[in-house]
């Protein structure tokens, strides 16, 4: 990940980082996905610019298969959007950058 505001999500720290007051954006992804490399960047560059409103996190689903399965995550890229823990959105697929913004800017 390029980003240093991208969030390495896993098993161990899921779960803290949900339950953060600020909303998580949550990208259920794994690295042999091609629709998952195209929105990197994008994800990358909200995180820039949504720093302090939204934060991005990136869970790898290959290698947290259980969190994937408590999910419902069937299909890659799937995103979702926690607030206080909770499930408040999700979207599935590659977007371009103003989905992903119309769909934060709606639950934040």
């Amino acid at each position: 990940m390029a980003s240093e505001k991208i969030i390495e999500l896993t098993t161990d720290n899921f779960a803290n980082e949900i339950q953060d007051n600020r909303p998580i954006l949550v990208d259920f992804w794994a690295e042999w996905c091609g629709p998952c490399r195209m929105v990197a960047p994008v994800l990358e560059e909200l995180a820039d610019e949504m720093d302090g409103k939204v934060r991005i996190g990136k869970l790898n689903v290959d290698e947290n298969q259980e969190l994937s399965m408590q999910y419902q995550v069937q299909s890659i890229p799937t995103f979702l959007l926690f607030k206080d823990g909770e499930v408040a959105d999700r979207m599935m697929g590659a977007m371009p950058k103003a989905a992903f913004e119309k769909f934060i800017g709606k639950n934040v």
